[in-house]
C-alpha cells in the first residue's frame, strides 16, 4: 500500500464512529514514520540575534535582489501609486502600465518578441500548455519536469508521454510514433531539483524535425544562465525561433513574485484570449510588478551577477563533491529521507539553511540537500557554510 492509498472499508461508518477526514490521522502517521512530514517555518522580519540562521542557501533569491533597497523602494512606490492589489483580472481592472512595462522589459532581456505576465510561474505553465494543447494533441515531457508542468500536462487533456530524463532519442521516438494533431516538447532549462541543464539545441532540432513546438521553463535560467542572465534559450540562440516558447518566474533570480510566458505576438494574443489561468485569475499585484522591474534594472546594470552566482554554485558543488551545476542549484544526494533531514538539521544548527528534498518531490532513494547559491555570498558566509557542511558530514574537501 502506498501512502496515498487508504485501507478498504467493509462499509460506511456511522457518523459517531468517524468523520470523512478520519483517515488523515493514519495518513499523517505513515508519512511521519517514512520521514516525509513537512512543516512550516515562519520567518521573522530581519535577522534578529535569536535567529540561528545566518546564511540562507534554501531560498531562491539567487542574485540577492529580494531585499535590495532599490527593489524594495520600487515595490513601496507601486503600492502608493496603485494600491495593495491589482483589483481584478488582467482583462478587467488588473492591468496597469507597470505590467506593460515589465512585459516589454522581460521580452527584450530574454530576446523574445513579446511577453505576458501571470500571477506566478506555476500559472504561466498551466496557462501556456493548456492553451496550446488539447485532445488529439501530444505533449512530450521530461521525467524530472516541475510539478507545474506535470499538472499542466494533465489539465491539457492531451496525450502525454513522459520520457527518461535528458534522453533526446526517447523524445524523437515519442514524436515519431505519430497519431497526433499538434505536438509540444516541454522541458526545464535548468532542472529545479537536480541543477543540471537540458540540451536545448538537440531538443529543438528534434522538435523541429517532427513539426513540434519546444516549450522551455526558464524558472532557474532567467538571471543566472547566459551572458547577463538572459536565460538558457537566449544563450542557445533560440529565442527568436518561431517554434520556441519560454516561461519564467519572477520569484527566483528577480527575488519577487509572478510569472511570464514569452514568445511571438501572436502567441501572446492567443493566451490573452484562451489561457484560463490568465483570464480567471487576479492580476499580479502592482507591488510585485514594480519590484520585478527594479530587479531587472539591477540585473541589466550588473550583468556580472549571473556569472557570480554560477561561480558560487561551482564552489559549493566542489565543497560537497556534487556534480557541477548548470545554474545556481547544487544537488547533494544522500539517499533516504532521514539522512537528508539529519544533514539539513545539522547545517541549520551551524547557522546555514539548506533545502531538504524528499519524495514525492524527488524519486525514492534520492532524498537530498538542495543548496541554492547566491550572488551576494561573502567570504565570511562561505567560511560558515564550509563549517556547516563539515558538521553535517557532507564536506568532500577543503579548498
Amino acid at each position: 500500500m502506498t501512502l496515498d492509498e487508504a485501507p478498504a472499508q467493509a462499509g460506511p461508518l456511522a457518523p459517531s464512529q468517524a468523520g470523512p477526514l478520519a483517515w488523515l490521522a493514519d495518513h499523517a502517521e505513515a508519512r511521519r514514520a517514512a520521514g516525509l512530514r513537512r512543516e512550516l517555518r515562519p520567518r521573522t522580519a530581519g535577522r534578529p540575534a535569536s535567529d540561528a540562521v545566518r546564511v540562507d542557501l534554501a531560498g531562491n533569491d539567487y542574485l540577492g535582489l529580494g531585499r535590495h533597497p532599490a527593489v524594495v523602494a520600487a515595490a513601496v512606490r507601486a503600492v502608493r501609486d496603485w494600491g495593495a492589489g491589482s483589483t481584478g483580472s488582467r482583462l478587467v481592472t488588473g492591468s496597469t502600465t507597470l505590467h506593460t512595462d515589465l512585459e516589454q522589459a522581460l521580452a527584450a532581456h530574454m530576446g523574445f518578441a513579446a511577453a505576458l505576465v501571470f500571477s506566478s510561474g506555476y500559472t504561466a505553465n498551466l496557462g501556456v500548455l493548456t492553451a496550446l494543447a488539447g485532445p488529439g494533441d501530444l505533449i512530450v515531457s521530461d521525467a524530472l519536469n516541475h510539478a507545474s508542468i506535470v499538472d499542466a500536462c494533465r489539465l491539457s487533456r492531451a496525450q502525454v508521454v513522459i520520457t527518461p530524463h535528458g534522453e533526446t532519442a526517447a523524445v524523437a521516438a515519442a514524436l515519431g510514433a505519430g497519431g497526433w494533431r499538434r505536438a509540444i516538447v516541454v522541458t526545464e532549462s535548468v532542472f529545479s531539483a537536480d541543477g543540471d541543464a537540458a540540451d536545448l539545441l538537440a531538443l529543438h532540432d528534434t522538435a523541429r524535425a517532427h513539426g513540434a513546438l519546444l516549450v522551455v521553463d526558464e524558472a532557474h535560467g532567467l538571471g543566472v544562465v547566459g551572458p547577463g542572465g538572459g536565460g538558457a534559450v537566449h544563450a542557445a540562440g533560440l529565442a527568436a525561433e518561431p517554434d520556441v516558447v519560454a516561461t519564467a518566474t519572477l520569484s527566483k533570480a528577480l527575488g519577487g513574485l509572478g510569472g511570464a510566458v514569452l514568445g511571438s505576438t501572436a502567441l501572446r494574443d492567443h493566451l490573452v484570449d484562451t489561457a484560463r489561468s490568465f483570464i480567471f485569475d487576479t492580476g499580479l499585484a502592482p507591488a510585485n510588478v514594480g519590484a520585478a522591474l527594479a530587479a531587472l534594472d539591477q540585473l541589466r546594470a550588473q550583468p556580472e551577477l549571473a556569472e557570480t552566482v554560477r561561480a558560487h554554485a561551482r564552489h559549493l558543488a566542489e565543497l560537497t563533491g556534487a556534480p557541477t551545476p548548470a545554474g545556481a542549484v547544487v544537488s547533494v544526494i544522500l539517499g533516504e529521507p532521514e539522512t537528508a533531514l539529519a544533514a539539513a538539521a545539522a547545517c541549520r544548527a551551524s547557522g546555514v539553511a539548506v533545502g531538504c528534498f524528499r519524495p514525492p518531490t524527488v524519486p525514492a532513494g534520492t532524498s537530498r540537500l538542495r543548496v541554492a547559491a547566491r550572488a551576494d555570498l561573502t567570504a565570511t558566509d562561505l567560511a560558515q557554510v564550509r563549517e556547516a557542511f563539515a558538521a553535517a558530514g557532507i564536506l568532500a574537501r577543503v579548498p
